[in-house]
């Protein structure tokens, strides 16, 4: 038992990374989405309005 609660403790700082870049990661990812959807927008606004 000893061993692998040694095991689970450590894993050599890959679990850590995880902690930390997985939300990073996924904020973002989240922002460029938001990103891409407000140019989109803004696009369609633009096309809707511009006297052609």
């Amino acid at each position: 038992m000893q061993t692998t609660l040694a095991l689970v403790a450590h894993q050599g700082g890959w679990d850590e990374a995880l902690l930390i870049g997985g939300p990073i990661l996924a904020i973002a990812g989240l922002l460029i989405l938001a990103k891409k959807r407000v140019d989109a927008a803004a696009d369609e606004l633009s096309a809707t309005t511009d006297p052609e």
